[in-house]
């Protein structure tokens, strides 16, 4: 059903975005997290449906807070005509097993906590976005016991840190 995002589908799923995001979504801040920074590709999911249509799409950058190496999901959509059979939720569970069984810690979201806390996702405090993120969207799971455990500060884009 789903399958890692390849290059060439790279301009539909950026349509599926387009269809599914207000305007300006690249405005946003988790964007300026994902400028210049290739996505975690073994993460970045596909569904088609029958016909071969991308039917929904996930992806995953590599972030920085404090110290600590972070996984930053999203965006994450679903084509209007699929919307209401699950495929969003099927998206994010598959990623995360995926992302658990490569070894990866702790990945963080900025979203609506209750559609998210079905998946475990709780409020990250102390963890900033770049403004203007509202604090109580930044939203963060942990795949390791503890793996959020003194994990502070300002969320960074992976190439803005020395090598």
């Amino acid at each position: 059903m789903f399958s890692i995002e390849r290059p060439e589908d790279w301009w539909e799923v950026e349509a599926l975005y387009d269809l599914c995001f207000a305007p300006g979504r690249e405005a946003l801040s988790s964007y300026r997290l994902r400028d210049g920074v290739a996505p975690v590709r073994d993460l970045c999911l596909v569904a088609r449906d029958d016909t071969a249509a991308v039917g929904g799409a996930i992806r995953y950058w590599p972030v920085r807070v404090g110290k600590a190496g972070v996984l930053l999901l999203g965006p994450v959509a679903v084509h209007p005509t699929r919307q209401g059979e699950g495929l969003g939720a099927l998206l994010i569970q598959e990623s995360l097993e995926r992302a658990a069984d490569l070894g990866h810690a702790r990945i963080m979201l900025v979203g609506d906590a209750p559609y998210y806390r079905r998946f475990g996702f709780r409020r990250l405090d102390g963890v900033v976005m770049p403004p203007p993120t509202n604090p109580e969207r930044v939203l963060g799971l942990a795949l390791r016991k503890n793996a959020w455990a003194g994990v502070k500060g300002q969320v960074q884009r992976a190439s803005d840190l020395a090598q």
